[in-house]
């Protein structure tokens, strides 16, 4: 999905016509998204990936960290080699909001004390960050030094925002889709649904919703009777009604652009955001 972006927003501002800058942009996301994934399931010390084991599941970290390395310093190379400096400040930006990201979410995971502004911001650098770094470099790579390029890097983060508000929702589905059910609750991450029902709760049910996060998270019955809580206090539909906010944030930014096949499908993109089912 990321290259896509990359190649959509390029085609749109160009009308169809991209060059050797935009193919390499798209690359370059790639391999730092997959140098991300393989250092997550370090950190994570998760042992499957996209259904397949992953790389530390089957040759232990200090490769898995390695091969994570490796990825990184092709997609910075890629762009060094070819003088795309102003694209590799754009992913350069990318990573390091990334990593303050996940560090943020560490802190305030301890405490189980994260508001929902240091929420939003936890997302915007975790997850918004890359697709806005898509976004942007399709822009900067066909119209260099341009106001395309912040306009598009705002239009990507609303769209990350809203992807990651939608993949938090999945926690209290019915189904596995995308993941276990109840996986967030179980590895104490403050999704927003939860955040709503702890600032909307009684005291009595806000100190027993942090005691049940904090140390009955691995009990099935308690994680069943969170997810209940949340959906009763109307922590999804909270949740529903901010991704949406995002999704015509985004909208917005678009229709500022002529209409052509590639808005179209970037409409489309934003979409699929909020509509996917894993």
């Amino acid at each position: 999905m990321r290259p896509m972006f990359v190649f959509l927003v390029a085609k749109m501002l160009s009308k169809g016509d991209v060059n050797d800058r935009t193919y390499r942009g798209a690359a370059v996301i790639e391999l730092i998204h997959t140098a991300t994934l393989v250092h997550d399931d370090v950190v994570d010390d998760s042992n499957r990936r996209r259904g397949f084991f992953s790389i530390n599941a089957l040759w232990k970290n200090k490769i898995a960290v390695l091969v994570g390395d490796f990825l990184l310093s092709k997609g910075l190379l890629l762009s060094i080699d070819n003088d795309d400096f102003d694209l590799l400040k754009i992913i350069s930006v990318a990573v390091r909001e990334m990593s303050e990201g996940e560090l943020l979410q560490i802190e305030k995971s301890r405490k189980l004390d994260i508001t929902e502004d240091v929420y939003y911001e936890i997302i915007r650098q975790k997850t918004a960050t890359l697709i806005a770094a898509c976004c942007s470099l399709g822009a900067a790579a066909v119209q260099p030094n341009s106001e395309h390029i912040e306009k598009m890097r705002k239009f990507g983060e609303l769209i990350g925002m809203a992807f990651q508000i939608k993949d938090d929702l999945f926690d209290y589905g019915e189904e596995k889709i995308g993941k276990p059910t109840g996986i967030d609750i179980k590895e104490q991450k403050m999704t927003l649904p939860l955040i709503y029902a702890l600032n909307t709760s009684a005291a009595k049910d806000k100190k027993w919703l942090i005691n049940s996060v904090k140390n009955h998270n691995k009990d099935k019955k308690r994680v069943k009777e969170i997810i209940a809580f949340v959906k009763q206090s109307g922590g999804l539909d909270y949740a529903i009604e901010q991704m949406k906010k995002y999704q015509t944030e985004a909208s917005l930014i678009l229709n500022s652009y002529p209409d052509s096949e590639y808005k179209t499908s970037l409409q489309t993109l934003i979409d699929y955001v909020i509509e996917r089912e894993k």
